[in-house]
């Protein structure tokens, strides 16, 4: 089998790892870094150890806070003129995806002869980057590791940059930082985790061994420590398992893409503004249900991973299958999560206007296990519906 498997140069897995920032920082050379983070983070204060480290330290810092959820262009472009304007010479992001994407395309573009334009793709960026160190605030994205970001283009578009220029220099996994996460916020991104996981166990074309050693992993950790998060947020152990489990799960969809889920969850989030965590979850039992067919034997490998108990009395690859959807049902009830489009303020009336969009996610649905028309895709949102 051949296959190429790339993944972030350092990662550190620390309860309070963020406290050494400037530590890290020395380690790559950087004497004036730009902090990319977003309001939230700023309001809770999460940064404020990361500020202290540095001005304990020889390096001087600037603070971006403006980074918006499903960062539009504007924001990305507004983020790199302040980095040109004040010199900087290392990036560090900090908070959920958006921030984590929008600090990798700061150390990629500030300096660079290339317009963000030019890069939307595969392997477009023809530079190298700043040094880039990455602190996820989420156990969800996997951005800490991939070599991706996701921009809004348009009112209701996403697009993707894709390339390994976009790999950190270090992760820094730092589970005290998610302590404060409210209980929705850890669920949804949680299941976008685990759906990380599940779609590059399956993914068609780049699946590889390594990946699927992360995948299996990944999923083994979440499954297990996902309520205990939720319900029981003040639990560092369970919050650094599943911020490590959001990693792996990172790395495996770094090299063996995401599928369906994606393709459908991202109309959601672009007209409708639905986290990325929760539109992954409104859609997943539907789209495993439609892959069923052509995933079958994959799906049953998982389900014997993580409901061992459930599919030692079941024979068939079909019936693991449908034990392993029923508990990712199951799972995101438990969560108190809405498992309905409707619930969210979707009219039904938007569903072919959302298959339309889904339909031009391309670059995610010729990663799916079974492929699909415009048509599937319709017949998926109703059943979401």
């Amino acid at each position: 089998m051949s296959f190429t498997f790339n993944t972030t140069k350092s990662i550190v897995n620390e309860p309070n790892s963020s406290s050494e920032l400037a530590h890290y920082c020395h380690t790559l050379n950087i004497t004036k870094v730009l902090l990319v983070t977003d309001p939230g983070i700023v309001k809770l204060d999460l940064h404020q150890k990361m500020l202290a480290s540095l001005q304990a330290s020889s390096i001087s810092y600037e603070l971006f806070s403006e980074v918006e959820v499903d960062p539009p262009i504007a924001v990305i472009e507004h983020a790199l003129s302040f980095a040109k304007q004040h010199k900087i010479d290392g990036v560090v992001g900090l908070g959920g995806g958006s921030s984590l994407d929008t600090a990798k395309l700061i150390a990629a573009l500030a300096y660079s002869s290339q317009t963000l334009d030019e890069v939307f793709g595969i392997d477009k960026l023809l530079h190298k980057r700043l040094p880039l160190i990455q602190i996820p605030t989420t156990a969800g994205t996997g951005s800490e590791v991939t070599p991706i970001s996701i921009v809004t283009t348009g009112e209701a578009m996403k697009m993707g940059i894709v390339s390994s220029v976009l790999l950190p220099d270090i992760a820094l996994l730092d589970a005290s930082l998610t302590l404060k996460l409210p209980p929705h916020i850890t669920a949804a991104t949680g299941i976008d985790a685990m759906v990380h996981a599940i779609e590059a166990f399956t993914s068609n074309i780049k699946k590889n061994p390594y990946s699927d050693m992360l995948a299996i992993e990944a999923l083994k950790l979440m499954s297990k420590n996902i309520q205990q998060a939720v319900h029981q947020g003040s639990d560092l152990q369970a919050r650094a398992n599943m911020m490590l489990g959001a990693t792996m799960a990172g790395q495996a969809f770094a090299n063996a893409p995401v599928a369906g889920v994606h393709a459908l969850a991202y109309p959601l989030g672009g007209h409708y503004h639905i986290p990325h965590g929760l539109s992954n979850s409104l859609v997943l039992p539907h789209v495993l249900r439609f892959n069923a067919p052509a995933a079958a034997p994959l799906y049953a490998e998982l389900a014997d991973t993580i409901i061992p108990n459930t599919t030692s009395t079941l024979t068939t690859a079909e019936e693991k299958t449908t034990a392993f959807i029923q508990y990712l049902e199951d799972l995101i009830n438990n969560l108190k999560l809405p498992n309905r489009l409707a619930s969210v303020d979707i009219p039904q009336s938007a569903l072919p206007m959302l298959a339309k969009d889904a339909l031009k996610q391309e670059r995610l649905l010729v990663n799916n296990p079974r492929p699909m028309n415009e048509a599937d895709i319709l017949a998926i949102y109703q059943a979401a519906f």
